[in-house]
């Protein structure tokens, strides 16, 4: 699959402070979510890509574009969503979108008619006809990500999307941005502390401390545990469960909170879990391949790293 951003030897220094150390990447199509402790560098990387900052050294490209040479056609191909508020004062929500519309060039009338549709996908209904200063943090959130997309780039980075939101309008935003890739074939770097968010809907991740790349990988891959396990919630006497499964030469972990670990191929251990249970005559509520959690992930690699906040 050929990359839609690449990144080669990318530093960034301000004065004495190195803010981007020889970060390679490679970005692909679908989501990737960009993670890092706080002065990991991510602005500064985002920055980076919308041609903001000129790198101390290093050369990249987003799209066909070269980074630093050819900034006004990456940044009218990108759509990005700040984390913090951008709009005009007195200015309409849909007035605000229109506008946006309008810089990348799109005719006043079809800016209006696009402003309308956006809106309606993101949620704001009869909002948008009042001034952008009296709106909630979440419909600011909303506004953001219409001036984010209003155009139709190609390539969309997102600054901390749901934060702000409750729960349900979070996720209606994450799957808006699912819709968003899966559907309309975006790519989409989202940038947030929100591990979970990143979890649900992420391809791939990458994970910057002190300036280097820590972790660049797919989803999938990373949440593959080094040595295969299944985890086993029961119902009834765990114990007995235990003593039959050991019975069979199966090394088994308990955990602290109710359930077991079963050590070895998940498909070959399936056909041991049921004769044990039945055995022990207790019921499997649930039997899951064992993974990697993102925030076990995220801290290993920061640790490693040895990034600071």
């Amino acid at each position: 699959m050929t990359a839609l951003i690449e990144l080669v030897e990318i530093t960034k220094d301000y004065g004495r402070f190195r803010a981007l150390d020889n970060v390679s990447l490679k970005i692909e199509s679908g989501i990737t979510g960009l993670l890092g402790p706080n002065g990991a560098g991510k602005t500064t990387l985002i920055k980076v890509l919308l041609g903001l900052v000129r790198t101390t050294s290093g050369h990249g490209r987003l799209l066909n574009f070269e980074l630093g040479r050819q900034s006004r056609e990456i940044r009218a191909n990108v759509g990005y969503m700040p984390e913090d508020d951008c709009y005009l004062h007195g200015m309409t929500g849909v007035d605000c979108v229109q506008f946006v519309a309008q810089l990348s060039q799109i005719p006043a009338t079809e800016a209006l008619r696009r402003a309308h549709e956006i809106l309606d996908f993101c949620g704001l209904a009869q909002e948008r006809y009042r001034t952008v200063e009296t709106y909630s943090t979440g419909m600011r959130q909303k506004l953001r990500f219409a001036q984010a997309i209003v155009h139709d780039p190609p390539v969309l980075i997102l600054d901390e999307p749901t934060s702000g939101l409750d729960p349900e309008e979070r996720q209606v935003m994450l799957n808006r941005i699912r819709l968003l890739a899966r559907d309309h074939g975006k790519a989409v770097l989202l940038c947030t502390h929100i591990l979970p968010d990143v979890q649900s809907i992420s391809d791939s991740v990458v994970i910057l401390a002190r300036g280097k790349v820590q972790v660049s990988d797919s989803l999938v891959e990373l949440s593959r545990p080094a040595t295969p396990s299944l985890e086993v919630r029961l119902l009834g006497n765990e114990d007995r469960f235990v003593d039959a499964i050991r019975g069979r030469g199966i090394k088994i972990d308990r955990r602290p909170g109710g359930g077991v670990v079963l050590m070895g191929l998940p498909d070959q251990l399936a056909a041991d879990v049921w004769q044990a249970a039945q055995i022990a005559n207790v019921g499997v509520r649930s039997m899951t391949p064992s993974q990697n959690s993102l925030e076990e992930i995220f801290l290993n690699a920061v640790r490693g790293g040895g990034a600071s906040d």
